[in-house]
């Protein structure tokens, strides 16, 4: 078994009555989890991951604080060679920016399941301001009239990268220029483990 984080039918809704979300706010936050969960289950396993399929009737939505929602439930999807594995995910769904954060998935059965080591990098010289200080370096390269980023520390979450690096994800917001409403993003950092520095940056909006 093994779980990897990530700084978003018939579905059973843990709420009260009275605190029920428009069924708009559900599939909206269902739509943003589940997208983002298929994205990291293909960004995380490449071509190993084959019709990620998600199942309906084991999703469950709990509201919480601040206009949030965590999402879990299960699925599945195609490895090479056609072995099929199967997964359970988890994610917040923030309504107030549109945005998902903590997506988490594990394997529960399959191959790759039985066979995957765990995922335990060395942290001690990774550096999650490092990460910040160069994502907002790119955000001020797209923005020159940039006026307030902000990073949200709950959302910083470590993932494992290619050739032996490790990645720091997460997500904020900007100002692009001063007097502008802010917009949510994310960013991702490539990080050497070894020396601590950041191989790449890129940021979504």
């Amino acid at each position: 078994m093994i779980a990897f984080l990530l700084s978003a039918g018939a579905m059973s809704v843990g709420l009260p009555a009275q605190a029920q979300p428009s069924a708009a706010d559900v599939a909206r936050a269902t739509e943003r989890c589940e997208q983002e969960v298929a994205e990291t289950i293909r960004r995380m396993r490449g071509r190993d991951a084959k019709e990620v399929q998600l199942v309906a009737s084991r999703r469950v939505l709990t509201p919480q604080a601040d206009d949030e929602t965590a999402i879990r439930g299960e699925g599945r999807y195609r490895a090479a060679g056609g072995a099929g594995v199967s997964f359970t995910y988890g994610c917040s769904y923030s309504a107030a920016n549109d945005s998902t954060s903590g997506v988490v998935f594990r394997e529960t059965g399959g191959q790759r399941a039985s066979a995957e080591k765990p995922f335990d990098p060395d942290l001690t010289n990774v550096s999650p301001q490092a990460c910040e200080s160069a994502a907002a370096a790119a955000l001020k390269k797209l923005h020159p009239r940039v006026g307030r980023i902000n990073f949200g520390s709950d959302s910083r979450s470590v993932q494992p990268g290619e050739n032996g690096r490790v990645e720091l994800v997460g997500a904020g917001s900007v100002e692009r220029a001063q007097g502008m409403n802010l917009i949510p993003f994310s960013y991702r950092c490539e990080v050497d483990p070894r020396s601590g520095r950041v191989v790449a940056v890129s940021t979504k909006e």
